[in-house]
């Protein structure tokens, strides 16, 4: 720095939103030594080592992604690039039970980390064992403490996980076969005190019913969270709640009455104190219209003058597309013929062709496909009424084509299955319809005639197995609806799952669809809504972060108004190959909309390139809750020192 510099950087002329949800004003920002020390209107460029001119770009503090799976990448890639891009500076990951904070946990022949994650996350085995491998903490503190030593992009928020700390307890085989026994108990009670002394700003469970381990013996048996009794979730949550920590939680949806009953841990009135609970999703399910309608009457409810809870659902801003590998999908999961398949490991064909070529098996997929779809009867009437119980719908006009080996892939991709099911049914008939010969050869080895849609795609499914790629949108079909989700105050937007999925989904750009959305109305409700993807989640984690503040830790994103205007998410999402993964991922490319991304002062993003030190040198930090963290009085003091020298 020069001797006359003040300021390692001026962003000079910015339209900025500060998070503090007031109306954007004309500022210039000046940063020194990874802080920001300065605001203010015509702040003087030459006392800047480096100077950015903003002229027409928003200026907001980095956003926060509240939802993620990470907790692997951070250890493969801890410059986290796929987040940097769109603007995001920290991140949550530690959720859905699921996480790193105990170790490794490999003990008596168990695998946790691999067996938990590779199913309910969608990560394979190969990915998930090259983590496990470089494991060197075994307690929550040391878990901590070695992000010190990693290179971070975005600043990180763990959680800690309720099937890893069940695991720890009891071990993985009787975690999941039993109830804990009173000693047990109070260990865990012990080891989330432990944590929360140690700054761990929550706690995560999981009761989604579709959640299972992927190593033998326990195939078909749920992950440990789903083991927990009511009377152990009370329990865990209680510290949770002496020490205003936030429960992160998934519901378990097929049991209103459990839901209601698990949520009611955040009422004051009934326990003496709120509990912050923040839980997956609200989302407007294509197959059951009301569950959106009641995550809003619920959340109304909890957070009444009656209840006085604190909870929050998380709100995706996107519709929920979800991509297949054949058979192979989280909502596969929900149903049990599809779950059947998607027990084996993902190199094991021969064991999915011989359930495809079963009889019996055979005979139990076509139930399952026609369920609900005729007669007179109960579940016809939910399907009629859009209030099925399963949110993958089994419509082929809804299921559309991305890629399918040979020579059809052109023809079919983009099309829907029900398109291509109708041109096979008229040429089997009349040996007329099929769009070329090439497709006529594909249809020559279909079985003939075609007895049902089941039978469709299990051909589908024997012919192509992991090569065909197709997606469905199963939520948020309708932006109206999307929209009014997101923008409830009384939910969160998040559930990203970034990080997860890797080759299923891809929403690393959802918070900067909330914003598109909220353009839409003007620059007021984008004012709000930078506050509730910054200052607003910052808070209720109670981590020092999404501020704009003199002496803050310089998290500051620019982004482009016009580029965000224009942005088309769906005609950007790719897959890629990821070489810290070995493995491809589906990503989201959003570049020009974001047009820099600072951490700490560091350039993580510039521009369509990432900064040249990201992943090489540490930028963001481990954040504690502010109760525990020191950075938080220090920056408190430093902001003072920052203004007065201003």
């Amino acid at each position: 720095m020069s001797e006359t510099a003040r300021w390692d950087t001026l962003i000079r002329n910015a339209l900025v939103f500060d998070g503090t949800g007031v109306a954007p004003t004309r500022e210039d920002l000046a940063i020194l030594n990874g802080r920001i020390a300065a605001r203010g209107a015509e702040l003087p460029a030459e006392q800047a080592e480096v100077v950015i001119d903003a002229d027409g770009r928003w200026l907001m503090p980095g956003l926060l992604d509240i939802h993620t799976h990470f907790d692997l990448e951070v250890e493969l890639a801890p410059g986290l690039p796929e987040a940097v891009r769109h603007g995001t500076t920290t991140v949550v990951f530690g959720n859905c039970s699921l996480g790193l904070a105990f170790g490794s946990q490999r003990r008596n022949g168990e695998d946790p980390i691999v067996d938990c994650f590779a199913r309910v996350e969608n990560i394979p085995k190969s990915v998930l064992t090259r983590v496990v491998d470089q494991v060197r903490w075994s307690d929550s503190a040391g878990y901590l403490s070695h992000f010190d030593a990693l290179p971070l992009g975005p600043n990180v928020v763990p959680l800690l996980p309720h099937s890893m700390l069940r695991a720890e307890v009891m071990g993985l085989r009787e975690s999941v076969t039993r109830y804990p026994t009173e000693a047990e108990l109070a260990r865990m009670e012990s080891l989330i005190e432990r944590a929360m002394h140690e700054g761990y700003p929550g706690f995560s469970t999981d009761a989604l019913p579709f959640h299972y381990l992927a190593n033998d013996p326990h195939r078909r048996t749920k992950i440990p969270s789903q083991w927990g009794s009511y009377k152990e979730l009370k329990r865990l949550t209680h510290v949770v709640r002496r020490h205003d920590r936030v429960w992160q939680a998934t519901p378990p949806k097929d049991s209103p009455p459990q839901v209601l009953r698990n949520f009611l841990l955040t009422s004051g009135r009934l326990f003496g104190k709120p509990l912050k609970i923040t839980a997956v999703a609200a989302l407007d399910i294509a197959t059951n219209k009301g569950i959106a309608k009641l995550g809003r009457l619920l959340s109304r409810l909890l957070n009444s003058r009656l209840l006085k809870g604190h909870f929050r659902f998380q709100a995706l801003a996107a519709p929920f597309k979800v991509y297949w590998d054949g058979p192979i999908n989280p909502l596969a999961e929900e149903i049990d013929e599809l779950r059947e398949l998607n027990e084996p490991d993902l190199d094991d064909r021969d064991a999915r062709m011989r359930l495809l070529n079963d009889p019996a098996f055979q005979g139990r997929f076509r139930k399952m496909w026609n369920y609900g779809k005729s007669g007179f009867n109960l579940a016809n009437l939910a399907r009629r009424l859009q209030r099925e119980r399963m949110a993958f719908g089994r419509r082929l006009e809804d299921m559309v084509f991305v890629q399918v080996p040979g020579d059809v892939d052109a023809l079919w991709k983009g099309t829907t299955f029900q398109e291509v099911f109708d041109r096979l049914a008229r040429w089997q008939a009349s040996q007329e319809g099929a769009r070329s010969q090439a497709e006529a050869d594909v249809f020559a080895a279909f079985p003939a005639p075609i007895g049902s849609e089941a039978d469709f795609m299990l051909h589908l499914f024997r012919t192509y197995d992991l090569d065909l790629r197709w997606y469905v949108v199963s939520a948020n079909r309708d932006p109206a609806v999307v929209k009014d989700l997101l923008f409830n105050p009384l939910v969160l937007p998040g559930f990203n799952d970034s990080g997860a999925h890797l080759t299923n989904m891809a929403f690393y750009d959802a918070n900067l669809r909330g914003l598109q959305m909220a353009q839409q109305d003007g620059l007021d409700r984008v004012a709000w809504h930078v506050k509730r993807l910054t200052r607003d989640p910052a808070d209720f984690f109670g981590v020092r972060a999404g501020r704009l503040d003199v002496g803050e830790q310089a998290d500051v994103i620019l982004v482009d108004p016009a580029a965000l205007q224009a942005y088309d998410s769906d005609a950007h999402t790719r897959r890629i190959h990821r070489d810290a993964f070995q493995n491809d991922q589906m990503v989201n490319r959003s570049d020009g909309v974001v047009t820099l991304t600072l951490i700490a002062g560091k350039v993580a993003w510039s521009g369509a390139q990432h900064g040249d030190t990201l992943g090489l040198e540490q930028m963001g930090r481990v954040l504690r809750h502010t109760s525990c963290e020191p950075e938080a009085k220090a920056g408190s003091k430093a902001g003072a020192s920052l203004a007065t020298a201003a």
